[in-house]
């Protein structure tokens, strides 16, 4: 006798409702593990934990919504179409595939959690993007085939359950279409209205961020992520009016508000007059991938993970209260190369088609006579580094222009960093024997999962973990250094030592401060004696200071300043993710957010935010960068003007 299962009259929507509850369920075990996994970092207890299952329940609900759309023709063929066997095959295997989907997306949100202690973001976006480098990651990183196999098994228990009762539902006799036309076009109203409406919702109810992400869909948010590649700043936040924004910036930058030599309104282009000298020195920066301040014993006792490191901060000059500007790769190298404010969703460095011509440290060094280069130890391709570096002044070296044979170890992500360091000193040598001064940002690939590394260089084995890719780092650069020693240019040679970003950015608030703090360290035994400065300072004020250090006068286009002209009281740093905007100065982090929301936090303590009016000073300051820098952006004001150009004209 064949088992019944009580599936009753609910029609061919039964077929949508029974996969839309084994969604829910994964969605929901889910939540349930990540919260388990972060109960202490996100203060939860049992009235928070259920809400954030509540509104996490309404991120689920509003996907499935969306996910079922394209089901609603199916929904509607007539009845003598409907019964047929190849329907109720496609139904099946449609339910089989979606049941191995909804493991994998469950297991990809797992270990995107560990890796960046949020839901999918702009980060899953690039990596969706970029599939070689990311694929080969994973691949080295985890036990992919035990995963897919563990998650095949899964899914055929699932199924052992679910494809009955699908069947009981396929065979149910309905002809009511007009039922099924009506709930399709209220599940799109629906759909349309939440698009809409939606936006970031209930999830931001919560003040703590962690709440905030573990009440998010994953994949709802990765679409998101998708709409949010470029936010138009005027729509969406605080606003001053231009002028405001044209006196604080010029205030903020202490130089003379005179048309004549700033330009119109909004124009922040200047003339530099650097005391002193010009000291035409080579320039050696080296932005080392995922490198949190505390990992060096010089700031901070948690690891002491970097001897090397922490020798060379103690001969150089070390900035101890210096700031990354955003969480990604593609932010340091922006704020860094083009002394700019991050602008809310992508970089520049990203925005295909307007990536190119802006002023640029690059450019400026070049037009000195300099040869510049973007030295990178992985495939330049990989977030649009090679189109941006090669559209503001510099020549491309990346793992693709180096000969296999000199590559003696390589990864998902590139080359080794003692390879692209090897390369740095070949490139050198070449520069110094046309008597040619040279710059060169190394971007270094080895800090990164899967955290592996030539052996025998360090006491940990490769592929240990972070703390063994970080100790390999160290050494590199320590390596790096004593052979730069034996070379004839290194006495008239800056090396610039900074980090892109911190290992993790996660924190109790939008915007953690500590985890956006980093090492900066210029290191030239000859020119720069050893030192501590302790002014708050950010990435856009890493192109004029090591402009002030060479003596050079330039036109700049820079919103950033010369970290060693400011007082302690000036200081503060720019820091952002692709939605928040924040600024940070006297212990305290003003943040913008979307739907013209200010806010702001105790930067040590983490506490919970507090509502701010936009013309208090600091919130009407963080409102000047960022509004200034995205009119900068969209007016083109900062486009490279050739030395000698009489007019100058912008370029378009």
């Amino acid at each position: 006798m064949r088992k019944s299962y009580g599936a009753g009259r609910t029609g061919r929507l039964g077929c949508v409702v029974l996969i839309t509850a084994v969604a829910l369920t994964y969605a929901t075990v889910t939540r349930i593990g990540l919260m388990a996994w972060s109960w202490h970092a996100a203060a939860l207890d049992v009235p928070s934990a259920l809400a954030v299952l509540t509104v996490g329940l309404f991120y689920d609900l509003l996907c499935c919504l969306f996910a079922a759309l394209p089901l609603t023709p199916w929904l509607l063929l007539p009845e003598r179409w409907w019964h047929t066997r190849g329907n109720r095959a496609a139904w099946h295997v449609i339910a089989l595939g979606l049941i191995y989907a909804f493991g994998f997306i469950a297991i990809a949100e797992v270990l995107f959690w560990q890796e960046f202690e949020v839901r999918f973001n702009f980060i899953a976006v690039d990596y969706l993007v970029y599939t070689n480098e990311v694929l080969h990651n994973i691949w080295e990183s985890y036990s992919v085939v035990w995963i897919l196999l563990g998650n095949l098994g899964l899914t055929a228990c699932v199924y052992r359950w679910l494809g009955p009762r699908l069947a009981a539902v396929l065979a149910q006799p309905d002809g009511r279409r007009l039922k099924h036309i009506g709930l399709a076009l209220a599940a799109t109203l629906l759909a349309t209205g939440f698009a809409a409406d939606a936006g970031d919702g209930p999830r931001e109810w919560f003040g703590n961020a962690y709440r905030k992400e573990l009440a998010s869909n994953g994949p709802f948010q990765f679409m998101s992520a998708f709409r949010r590649n470029e936010i138009d700043y005027v729509r969406f936040y605080a606003t001053l009016p231009a002028g405001d924004v044209d006196r604080i910036l010029r205030t903020e930058l202490r130089e003379p508000a005179t048309r004549a030599e700033l330009g119109n309104t909004g124009d922040l282009r200047r003339m530099i007059d650097n005391p002193g000298p010009a000291r035409p020195l080579n320039l050696v920066l080296i932005m080392v991938e995922s490198l949190s301040a505390e990992f060096m014993g010089h700031f901070s006792d948690a690891h002491r993970w970097t001897p090397q490191l922490d020798g060379i901060a103690d001969q150089g000059l070390a900035f101890d209260n210096f700031y990354a500007t955003g969480t990604r790769t593609d932010r340091g190298l922006e704020a860094v190369t083009l002394s700019m404010p991050p602008t809310p969703g992508r970089s520049i460095v990203k925005r295909i088609g307007h990536e190119k011509g802006y002023w640029s440290l690059g450019n400026v060094l070049r037009a000195k006579g300099y040869d510049t280069m973007f030295v990178y130890g992985g495939r330049g391709f990989f977030d649009n580094m090679n189109a941006f570096f090669a559209g503001n002044g510099y020549r491309i070296v990346d793992q693709t222009s180096v000969p296999s044979a000199e590559i003696g170890f390589e990864n998902a992500w590139g080359m080794a960093d003692e390879d692209i360091y090897r390369q740095a000193l070949k490139i050198a040598d070449a520069a110094h024997g046309r008597r040619q001064p040279f710059f060169m940002h190394i971007m270094t690939t080895s800090n990164h999962r899967p955290y592996t590394f030539p052996a025998g260089r360090i006491a940990l084995p490769s592929g240990s973990g972070r703390p063994g890719a970080v100790q390999y780092t160290d050494w590199a650069i320590g390596d790096f250094l004593a052979q730069a020693r034996t070379q004839a240019w290194f006495d008239d040679t800056l090396f610039v030592i900074v980090a892109d970003h911190c290992a993790s950015s996660a924190g109790k608030v939008d915007l953690p401060a500590r985890r956006y703090h980093v090492p900066m360290i210029v290191y030239a035994p000859k020119h720069v004696a050893p030192g501590r400065n302790t002014t708050v300072s950010s990435q856009i004020d890493v192109a004029p200071t090591l402009l002030a250090l060479l003596g050079m006068d330039y036109e700049s286009g820079a919103f950033g300043r010369d970290i060693l002209s400011m007082r302690a009281d000036e200081g503060r740093a720019l820091i952002a993710n692709y939605q928040y905007l924040g600024l940070l100065a006297n212990d305290t982090v003003t943040v913008l957010g979307p739907h013209r929301r200010i806010f702001e936090h105790r930067a040590a303590t983490e506490t919970v935010t507090v509502t701010v009016a936009a013309d208090e000073v600091d919130a009407a300051r963080a409102i000047a960068y960022y509004q200034g820098a995205s009119d900068a952006y969209r007016s083109r004001v900062m486009a490279w003007r050739p030395a000698g150009d009489g007019g100058q004209a912008v370029a378009r």
